[in-house]
């Protein structure tokens, strides 16, 4: 592993907490609850990433001449692939930035200097209220809160008014989808997926939308809970009914149980169908928040038995 140094990697002195390498047992003081009042841009990289050397610190001065609307935390994903695993990074340098608990923004690759300040600049207005963006970053959290709270036409009513302000609004999006999806009005959500702009389309709050799109369809064909655990008590190595009991376990709320079923189909077979337990573990976990307790452990147990 090469080591480039750690001007490439460390905070800059003088940064306070503006600046600080992360990990996964402080990602969810770090990101999670600081992004709830303030932006925070999670850098993830590698020793071994030459990109990364440029990007780090262009990204570390872009936060500091922010002076405190952003902070940064630094994650190498080889010391913190739990994390890294539960977000999808698939290359790097990737930067995502989170907003009151959510991923918001983000990018992959090397960027140009004048794109890094255009993308700190955009990600600080986030955080300072009503006069950066006309309330919109309140008027999304007021509609997740409905959301979780039941209250989905309220939020889907909300979420179409943002995107009325602005049609490229990724939380608000998402958001509509997801609510048409509480509807029950699964093809109006797929409609609006497939109508997404280009600059949406790989979002993670887009990702999020579809992932659970795509578990709805399957709830509405499983088949029942007690039927499917008869078969696999039966014969352990029924792969398809140990699938199709995880789909109807998810189907009935119980994400856990569906979880742990597919983690037991992968252990007996992970290429049984190619790959069909990691694919549909992929999905639960995508339609799941970032730092949902259930997706955290599945993933650091999936990531065990693919590594052992």
């Amino acid at each position: 592993m090469l080591n480039l140094g750690a001007s490439a990697n460390e905070p800059a002195a003088g940064t306070g907490d503006l600046i600080k390498d992360g990990s996964e047992a402080t990602f969810m003081a770090d990101v999670i609850e600081t992004s709830q009042t303030v932006p925070v841009i999670v850098d993830f990289w590698a020793p071994w990433c030459g990109p990364c050397k440029t990007l780090g610190p262009a990204l570390e001065a872009a936060v500091t001449a922010a002076k405190g609307a952003v902070k940064m935390v630094k994650l190498d994903v080889d010391q913190n692939q739990g994390i890294a695993g539960q977000l999808r990074i698939q290359s790097i340098p990737t930067v995502y930035a989170f907003w009151q608990g959510q991923p918001v923004d983000g990018f992959q690759g090397a960027v140009s200097p004048s794109e890094i300040t255009e993308f700190v600049d955009r990600v600080a207005k986030m955080g300072n209220g009503a006069e950066a963006d006309g309330g919109l970053a309140d008027a999304i959290a007021a509609a997740e809160d409905m959301l979780t709270e039941g209250a989905v036409v309220d939020a889907a009513q909300t979420f179409a008014a943002i995107l009325g302000e602005d049609q490229t609004n990724a939380a608000a999006f998402g958001g509509l989808a997801r609510a048409h999806i509480a509807l029950g009005e699964l093809d109006q959500a797929e409609a609006l997926l497939n109508n997404a702009a280009p600059e949406l389309a790989d979002k993670p709050e887009i990702e999020v939308a579809r992932a659970q799109l795509d578990l709805a369809r399957q709830a509405a064909e499983a088949g029942p809970v007690a039927e499917l655990r008869a078969a696999v008590e039966a014969d352990p190595n029924d792969h398809e009914a140990r699938l199709e009991l995880a789909k109807a376990l998810y189907a009935t709320d119980d994400v856990q149980g569906a979880v742990d079923e597919l983690l037991d189909l992968f252990r007996r077979d992970r290429e049984w169908n190619d790959g069909a337990a990691k694919a549909q573990l992929f999905t639960i976990f995508d339609a799941l928040k970032p730092q949902d307790p259930i997706a955290l452990a599945g993933r650091r147990k999936l990531s065990s038995m693919i590594f052992a």
